[in-house]
């Protein structure tokens, strides 16, 4: 498929209250890696990115005011799917770092019917991330 050798095209968005908590969160519990952060004028964040292998995540302090905040107002919590390149045992060490660090883990390591092992974590505003071995390609 055209493109693919790039990177993936697909980055999912979250609007935190607490951005910097998240942010915390997200790199000892799950260990994403910081790769930038914008502030507002406020001091609020006003964009961060965060990557986990080759995927990327980008959030912001929650902020009604902007086109973008305006559009998610009232928006619930979402759930991100993220593929961990460690291999089966590595989610269950990838769910113990995150256990460790005081996430909700509300599915515990657990073998799918399609070949995936997989955790599921609730962040601390709600939003679920699941994390396993599956690795999803476009047109396959």
């Amino acid at each position: 498929m055209s493109g693919m050798a790039d990177g993936p095209t697909v980055f999912p968005t979250l609007q935190y209250r607490d951005a910097r908590a998240a942010i915390a969160q997200l790199r000892e519990a799950f260990g994403f890696t910081e790769e930038a952060v914008h502030e507002g004028a406020d001091g609020s964040v006003a964009h961060a990115e965060l990557s986990h292998g080759n995927g990327l995540v980008m959030l912001g302090t929650a902020d009604p005011r902007g086109t973008f905040g305006s559009a998610m107002a009232g928006a619930g919590p979402t759930c991100v799917y993220v593929a961990v390149t460690s291999g089966a045992s590595g989610i269950d060490a990838h769910c113990e770092r995150a256990r460790a660090a005081g996430v909700e883990i509300l599915m515990e390591p657990t073998d799918q019917d399609y070949g995936s092992r997989e955790y599921l974590a609730r962040d601390l505003e709600g939003n679920v991330w699941a994390f396993g071995t599956y690795r999803p390609t476009p047109g396959g």
